[in-house]
């Protein structure tokens, strides 16, 4: 499956670069009243949410859930922001082939990396097997510092291939919404990712509001070292941890220390996470995002390569979890795209 074979070539990444990309524009404040949710349409699944956290914030009511244990978790990837043609950290990962490559004329014979240079992505991903060696070696070698700077000046520079807009535009207005109306109220909100912490840590407090410390996502090693004589956290050839399926609940587990109340994804890597919060005691709320708009952004589920949505959708069916339509429940799905 594609998105384990990212997430096992990424142990051998590197790359970054400095300045910070800018903050996606969120059009409502941080008040804690449901009219902030303006881009949601006043429908079962807006009402589900706000009839939610009114009922665990209200002082004296038998679901009222102390602040401290307010915790909200979010998966990224199509759930915060788009996810294809492909998970943007992959498009970043193919870029650092493409600036390596002078260095690797050998690769002129690698049939992915031809694909690659084509900008044949159909070809790039049946030529899986000799891909990841390229990503792992196009990806190598950084402090942590140096690939937290190249990821910044990468989402400077990079634009979506569909959109032509830099990649943290393409976050969702509608979350953008909920994640400030969430913390209004109380609540702690977290990414939890299938994606590496370091790619998401130096933009999410820009972009969501999530500070570094409220992101869980996948960790490869990283070994201290001393360079020219100064201090250097060093990122190491091999992933240690993979923050997707059943590693979601342990993630949380490990950096949280406390059960989520809400729990929001958007595909299969997403399950485990809203079964493990759903399986607590007390008011809980799980929420997929399906991908139902191909005019506004993209439309898939069962049959996917990226963000396949079966059977956490036929479990959410099953077990009554809000299901979030983006054509019928979003006005509005980009900051950028006024209704």
């Amino acid at each position: 499956m594609l998105a384990a074979a990212v997430l096992a070539a990424l142990g051998g990444c590197a790359a970054p670069n400095a300045t910070a990309p800018a903050a996606a524009s969120t059009s409502t404040a941080s008040t804690g009243n449901a009219a902030a949710l303006s881009s949601w349409r006043d429908g079962p699944s807006r009402q589900t949410i706000v009839k939610f956290v009114e009922a665990v914030t209200r002082q004296g009511s038998p679901d009222f859930v102390p602040p401290a244990e307010r915790i909200a978790v979010f998966d990224n990837d199509g759930t915060l922001w788009s996810e294809q043609p492909l998970y943007f950290q992959f498009f970043f990962l193919l870029d650092q082939v493409r600036q390596a490559a002078p260095k690797h004329p050998e690769w002129n014979n690698n049939p992915a990396f031809k694909a690659l240079m084509a900008n044949d992505m159909n070809a790039l991903m049946r030529e899986e097997k000799d891909l990841l060696p390229l990503i792992a070696a196009g990806n190598s070698g950084m402090t942590v510092d140096e690939y937290d700077r190249t990821i910044r000046a990468w989402l400077e520079s990079a634009r979506h291939p569909k959109f032509n807009r830099p990649y943290t535009e393409l976050v969702y207005q509608p979350q953008l919404e909920l994640l400030n109306y969430l913390r209004a109220n109380g609540f702690k909100t977290y990414i939890v990712s299938g994606g590496t912490i370091e790619f998401m840590r130096p933009w999410a407090e820009r972009v969501y509001g999530i500070p570094p410390e409220q992101v869980i996502g996948s960790t490869q090693t990283v070994t201290y070292e001393l360079r020219n004589g100064q201090p250097a956290l060093v990122r190491g050839p091999k992933l240690e941890f993979i923050d997707d399926g059943p590693g979601k609940p342990v993630g949380i587990y490990r950096q949280i220390g406390r059960r989520p109340i809400l729990a929001v994804g958007n595909s299969d890597g997403d399950l485990q996470m809203l079964q493990y919060t759903m399986a607590g005691p007390g008011q809980r709320l799980a929420v997929l995002v399906h991908h139902d708009d191909a005019e506004r952004e993209f439309a898939y589920d069962r049959q996917s390569r990226i963000g396949k949505l079966d059977r956490a959708l036929d479990e959410a069916l099953a077990r009554g979890w809000t299901v979030i339509s983006m054509k019928q429940d979003w006005l509005q799905i980009y900051p950028f795209a006024k209704p």
